[in-house]
């Protein structure tokens, strides 16, 4: 079964993000990810399927996941939740994505 990640098609442009906006990044992905996705710097995903967010920029660069937010993740993860961000939220997480990558 597949899920949908669900994100408007406008994305916010791309620039330096402020320390409260890394914060406001991690407080989303900690209310909407963090029950599978491993979302800090040395933590372990809870679900098999969930890649680690610190390691997510290998194996897909910034520019193709935020085209993926813009446009719907889809899934094997078969109980992701549906989440709706707006262009500001979605610049966020990516800000803090890139923040935490090794």
């Amino acid at each position: 079964m597949r899920w949908w990640l669900a994100v408007p098609v406008v994305v916010a442009a791309a620039g330096p993000v402020s320390a409260d906006e890394l914060a406001f990044g991690r407080a989303l992905v900690a209310d909407n990810c963090a029950r599978c996705h491993a979302i800090d710097a040395g933590d372990a995903s809870a679900h098999d399927e969930a890649p680690a967010f610190r390691t997510l920029l290998r194996d897909y660069p910034v520019d193709a996941l935020e085209e993926a937010f813009a446009e719907r993740i889809v899934t094997g993860h078969p109980d992701m939740p549906e989440f709706t961000a707006t262009p500001e939220q979605i610049g966020a997480i990516i800000g803090y994505i890139e923040s935490i990558q090794r």
